[in-house]
């Protein structure tokens, strides 16, 4: 086992030497015209694998982190996207075409709907890179986010090893560009009707905001530049927008972690939240607004009195205080997952919908496939005796319960629900994404409904009139409907996430999460422990002993009598820096990682469960 105080990583020389498994996917390949690839073909290459799945935001953030690397080495690194889906619209394979579009993946993509490379590699997390050198042998993996910088390491490595050996091959890789397509929205994200009527839309994916005339067809205007970026006039992958009491839209501008405002009238864009670096854990939670980073703002709504944001990166709620120009978190402890009460200690999983309603802001929570909402603590409840914020859950489950089931609220079911818009009765409408449907959840009756079928990826809707428009963000456009006297009827379908569970035996269980500081750096120790360990269950009675948070890396935990089957839910942190005396301000990086580890007890099974954050496992 490789601890939390392992020394550097060993040279090159010293590798394990793992032949990398086959490249299997039943989905076949994208991005490469139509080739197939095996990993014999990739020989002399290095392979970053990159074990991802569309609705991941973790996974979109590495997506990012790649960008710069694979743009350096393209010579030399082949990267290769293995989809591995959790939510069952995840597993078509145009879902996936769509997903490489929309993120604009500039890599082979290996469809992998039925986890069969997920299962050779025995990966346990999204998102998961294996680093296989120019002979095919793994020499590498790490989960979660925060490792670019140890694989532009790597990377220097195996090119000066293997251009040594005579086994590095330069020149083009196998990426070919899909044939771009015209239309005048491409992946839009939210809407919003401003005061004369228009329509504005976040076209998310050409990086700009388009203003459309009353009919929602008609393209009145463009705003921005239409290419990736942070300047004056440029977006990367904008989602959310809000109008405030200014008359000014507040956009929320995903990629660049940042809040912008757009004036309907100037045109002028302003940046009033955000740095347009990404939050990390130890990274500060409140102040100046301009000076606290953010992390993948996903929706906006103006609320009490400031702007609440969805923060899906780090699955939270923050506000935005025009007023004192400040921003700070409301609601959510980063924790991934499905818990009410009190704001502070409630749990989220990527917030992504936002809509505020009288003493209610209602909330699409994607990762749990739930609809929530906030409202203002009662008696007893939360900070301040009904001076705080409490959280509470309509429609939902948990992370791994999804489906499309009508009814009751207590057993009706969504998939990866995206968008929440308030109707004039009190009932919310969902933008139930996975399932491309519009529904209705009615809080007088306790009831859900269907409102419409047959879209694509809805991802948001907003009221004009009689009628809601709703973006259609797969087909590329709004779509206009009459809002329905009488739910549709559908044929109620649950589905839980496919993973197989870890065989684990009864009673102590030591838990391992694996991490070796990248080459040329160590654990930060300067100002106390640099890693961090949360432990948690579903159901939470799973866990006798060991739950909680700590500094070590290794955990003894003990699981309890009568409980034969739950997930065990894993956060590890680890902060390493620059290992060089002499240097007074050493760069310094955050290795983070999420688990969700399903397990069943037998006792035949496992009493070692090993996680790996950087490094190689057993």
């Amino acid at each position: 086992m490789t601890d939390a105080t392992s020394a550097p990583a060993s040279p090159p020389s010293r590798r394990a030497r793992v032949r990398a498994p086959e490249l299997i996917g039943k989905g076949g390949w994208l991005n490469t015209g139509e080739m197939s690839y095996t990993l014999a073909d990739l020989r002399g290459r290095i392979v970053i694998l990159d074990f991802w799945t569309f609705c991941c935001i973790n996974c979109l953030h590495v997506l990012d982190e790649l960008r710069e690397l694979e743009e350096k080495h393209r010579d030399t690194v082949v990267i290769i996207g293995v989809h591995s889906p959790k939510f069952v619209h995840e597993a078509e394979h145009q879902s996936v075409v769509d997903a490489v579009e929309r993120y604009e993946v500039h890599h082979p993509v290996l469809d992998d709907p039925e986890l069969a490379t997920w299962k050779q590699y025995a990966v346990r997390a999204w998102p998961t890179l294996v680093v296989i050198d120019p002979e095919g042998y793994v020499v590498a993996q790490h989960a979660g986010e925060g490792h670019a910088h140890a694989i532009e390491k790597l990377v220097g490595e195996l090119e000066t090893e293997h251009a040594a050996k005579g086994t590095l091959r330069r020149g083009d890789g196998p990426y070919v560009p899909p044939e771009p397509v015209a239309t005048d929205l491409r992946f839009p994200g939210k809407a919003l009707v401003l005061p004369g009527g228009h329509l504005l839309v976040s076209d998310s994916t050409r990086h700009q905001l388009v203003e459309l005339d009353a009919d929602g067809e008609t393209v009145v205007r463009r705003i921005g530049t239409g290419v990736r970026g942070f300047g004056p006039d440029s977006f990367s992958e904008p989602q959310g927008l809000a109008l405030l009491p200014d008359g000014k839209v507040i956009v929320a501008d995903t990629v660049n972690h940042a809040l912008r405002t757009y004036d309907p009238v100037s045109g002028a864009i302003e940046t009033v939240a955000g740095t347009g670096r990404q939050w990390w854990q130890g990274s500060p939670t409140e102040g100046p607004a301009l000076e606290v980073d953010l992390s993948s703002p996903w929706d906006v709504a103006w609320w009490a009195d400031r702007v609440w944001i969805a923060m899906a990166g780090v699955h939270q709620l923050w506000t935005y205080d025009p007023a004192t120009g400040t921003v700070g978190v409301a609601a959510g402890t980063t924790n991934e997952g499905l818990v009410d009460g009190p704001a502070a200690e409630a749990w989220f999983a990527q917030p992504s919908g936002l809509a505020a309603a009288g003493d209610r802001l209602w909330i699409a929570d994607s990762e749990t496939s739930a609809l929530r909402y906030v409202e203002r603590a009662g008696e007893g409840e939360g900070e301040g005796d009904g001076d705080g914020f409490v959280i509470r859950t309509a429609v939902g489950a948990g992370l791994f319960d999804f489906g499309h089931r009508d009814g009751a609220a207590g057993q009706a079911l969504l998939q990866h629900p995206l968008g929440v818009t308030a109707l004039p009765d009190g009932s919310v409408a969902v933008s139930d994404t996975y399932n491309h449907a519009l529904r209705r959840y009615d809080p007088a009756a306790g009831e859900v409904t269907t409102l419409a079928t047959d879209l694509r990826e809805p991802s948001d809707a907003v009221l004009v009139g009689e009628d809601i428009v709703v973006v259609e963000s797969a087909r590329h456009r709004l779509t206009r409907l009459r809002l329905p006297d009488e739910a549709v009827d559908v044929e109620a379908v649950a589905h839980r996430t496919q993973r197989a569970a870890t065989e684990v035996a009864p009673g102590a269980l030591t838990l391992d999460v694996v991490f070796t500081a990248p080459t040329g750096q160590k654990l930060d120790t300067r100002y106390g422990p640099s890693t961090r360990l949360l432990v948690s269950a579903t159901p939470p009675e799973l866990l006798a002993e060991g739950g909680g948070a700590g500094t070590d890396l290794q955990r003894e935990l003990v699981l309890a009598d009568g409980v034969t089957e739950g997930v065990l839910h894993v956060s590890a942190m680890a902060a390493s820096c620059d290992d060089d005396p002499a240097n007074e301000y050493p760069a310094c990086h955050v290795h983070q990682q999420d688990w969700g580890v399903p397990v069943r007890v037998d006792d035949t099974g496992t009493s070692r469960l090993t996680l790996v954050l950087a490094g190689l496992g057993a």
